[in-house]
């Protein structure tokens, strides 16, 4: 991920790339090259430079070591998903980053994703779904990047970063999972079923949301779906196609009732066709490549000294209920009749 934050920060208008760091010299100077910068051996050596903002794009477990003397210095980080690979790490880095006053932003790129874009925009002109049951799916082939982690906090984070924003950024009140380690000796497939309840103005009507999240990274397809039904629609999102649906309950009232009667009736409705007896809204979808759209929203965030779009909270957030499914997940590979 870390040539592609490069390539956005050499691209956009009003910055400076200033350098790249990485391990590896034949790597950081063929980026540098690349997006005429400086190659650099330390995150130190960026301090010295005295720049504004850094992406941090290493892997999870080097998060904390990385971002801590950036931030320390007041420099604004963009640190890419999850904050940290677990929550005393998050929690560490959030409480540098609180002291210092630099501004820290976590990196779910998923947020700014087209179709999430666009059901944004539903949701800012008043026509939001109040979420009941929640259904994501998000499978791939295994890719062999991240066989240090478990899948929940390799893939299934994307899905737990916008089902806790559309949770208004609530953590689940119940947690359960079932997971298995296939080829590394974390989960590589889990399912979570989260559970949040509300009382009566905390989420709209009072009630009882699930989320059912199967995540996979031995699949022979990559897809990633989400499905979400409420009390006064369904929205069906499909993240690698970048489309989306929406059903809302007040557009089909009518059908509804003219159904009902004619179900009540004994009528023989066989020949019906459903697609063609509900009013289904596309979402409109633009075309901006998410990367930018997230480094974008960070440099806003930077440049106004306004709250970011994935704040530290938000972060933390997302890693304490992905630990919680990997104990759950772990507590029920455990379990034994009679323990």
């Amino acid at each position: 991920m870390g040539q592609h934050h490069a390539r956005v920060y050499h691209q956009l208008e009003g910055t400076e790339l200033v350098g790249v760091v990485d391990m590896s010299a034949d790597r950081r100077d063929a980026i540098a090259a690349k997006f005429d910068c400086k190659g650099m051996g330390s995150v130190e050596e960026l301090i010295a430079a005295e720049v504004d903002v850094v992406s941090v794009a290493v892997p999870t477990s080097h998060h904390r070591a990385q971002a801590e003397p950036l931030l320390r210095a007041g420099v604004a980080c963009l640190i890419e998903k999850p904050l940290a690979g677990s929550v005393d790490e998050a929690r560490a880095i959030a409480e540098v980053a609180e002291k210092s006053g630099a501004l820290l932003m976590v990196g779910h790129i998923e947020r700014f994703n087209p179709i999430m874009r666009a059901l944004r925009r539903e949701t800012d002109n008043g026509r939001d779904i109040v979420p009941r049951f929640i259904e994501v799916h998000r499978v791939s082939p295994m890719t062999f990047r991240s066989v240090d982690t478990s899948v929940v906090m390799d893939m299934m984070i994307h899905d737990l970063d916008v089902v806790i924003m559309l949770m208004g950024g609530r953590e689940p009140d119940e947690v359960q999972a079932s997971g298995v380690p296939v080829i590394t000796q974390h989960e590589d497939v889990c399912n979570a079923r989260l559970t949040w309840r509300f009382p009566e103005g905390s989420q709209g009507p009072a009630g009882v949301c699930v989320a059912s999240i199967s995540t996979s990274r031995l699949a022979l397809k990559t897809e990633r779906v989400t499905r979400i039904t409420g009390e006064n629609g369904y929205v069906k999102i499909d993240y690698g196609a970048k489309k989306g649906i929406v059903i809302r309950r007040t557009a089909n009232e009518a059908q509804m009732f003219e159904v009902r009667d004619l179900l009540r009736k004994g009528e023989d409705l066989t020949n019906l066709k459903w697609h063609d007896l509900v009013n289904i809204e596309e979402l409109a979808v633009d075309d901006e490549e998410p990367i930018v759209a997230e480094i974008q929203s960070f440099l806003a965030a930077v440049r106004t000294g306004t709250r970011p779009e994935i704040d530290a909270t938000a972060g933390l957030a997302n890693v304490r209920t992905a630990q919680r499914i990997i104990e759950a997940a772990q507590r029920e590979r455990a379990w034994r009749p009679g323990s």
